[in-house]
């Protein structure tokens, strides 16, 4: 029987060949969209371990259980304004960074 080499990949250069290098136009709208991607799995996270719905949590800052759901798969569309008015709802702390060139600033 013949055995075959597997081959192993650093996620990294994967994602360098397939979607770009950092900086570059492409990976960073992946970046950008992942960490969306990221958010809405931690409110959805959140929510749960608060033992609320999203039709809980969408009575608390004034929105249908629908726009919970769109913000939980997809936060993409999100205001600031919804983001806070929600992790606050959920009792959560929230800190802003925001990078510049030559310059870093904290919001908490």
């Amino acid at each position: 029987m013949e055995t075959k080499e597997i081959k192993f990949h650093n996620f990294d250069k994967l994602k360098n060949k397939y979607i770009g290098e950092p900086g570059t136009e492409k990976r960073d709208q992946y970046e950008f969209e992942l960490k969306l991607d990221i958010l809405g799995e931690i409110i959805k996270q959140t929510r749960k371990e608060r033992n609320l719905t999203q039709e809980q949590l969408g009575d608390l800052i004034g929105v249908k259980k629908s726009e919970i759901s769109k913000l939980e798969r997809n936060a993409r569309n999100m205001t600031i304004s919804t983001v806070l008015k929600i992790f606050h709802a959920l009792k959560a702390k929230v800190n802003f960074k925001i990078e510049l060139e030559n310059m870093d600033m904290s919001i908490a």
